[in-house]
């Protein structure tokens, strides 16, 4: 009875954090109410608060979770598509990460004011899946050899602020992919 329970009880997490992060990537900024994500969980607010005792303690799990993800999700590209296409595949990973902090905006200043989360785990995990990618386009060929991961990071944070948008993101991420090809 244990293990169904514990079963139960992880199944109930990670519907809580797809609803969560869901709900955060399309409030576009706006307060999200608890109440809805344990709705959307199929669960009641009291198991969303026996998983997560604070709005700052599910934020800080959706932004965790989606963070180790899209690290992760830049290898799991490149072993099904060439490089150049698992990088803009991948960018547009990116951008629903970035949407949905943006619906936890207020929560992660105050986690980032306490200490909690801190920005350079945040870079130094993207920056590094930006690496991975662009070392592999140099390998083939497909992306130029001299582009810093650093520098295209910098770029796509000056994108994704930039955009009025999903479709102007778009054309500004093809764009970024162009100017990081090699020539053919």
């Amino acid at each position: 009875m244990v293990g169904k329970r514990r079963a139960d009880a992880r199944r109930n997490r990670e519907r809580l954090l797809a609803a969560a992060t869901a709900a955060f990537s399309g409030s576009d900024g706006a307060p999200v109410a608890l109440e809805s994500i344990a709705r959307d969980a199929g669960v009641g607010i009291g198991t969303l608060y026996r998983h997560f005792p604070s709005r700052e303690a599910l934020v800080e799990a959706v932004y965790r979770a989606e963070l180790v993800d899209v690290a992760a999700v830049a290898g799991q590209l490149l072993t099904r598509h060439p490089p150049k296409v698992a990088l803009r595949r991948w960018m547009d990973r990116y951008a629903g990460f970035v949407a949905a902090k943006r619906g936890m905006a207020e929560s992660l200043r105050a986690m980032a004011e306490s200490g909690a989360v801190g920005p350079n785990e945040t870079r130094e995990s993207i920056t590094g899946a930006v690496e991975l990618l662009l070392r592999a386009g140099a390998d083939d060929g497909s992306l130029r050899p001299d582009v810093r991961p650093e520098d295209v990071v910098s770029s796509l944070v000056g994108i994704f602020l930039a955009s009025g948008s999903p479709e102007q993101t778009g054309r500004l991420l093809d764009l970024l992919v162009a100017g990081v090809s090699a020539a053919e």
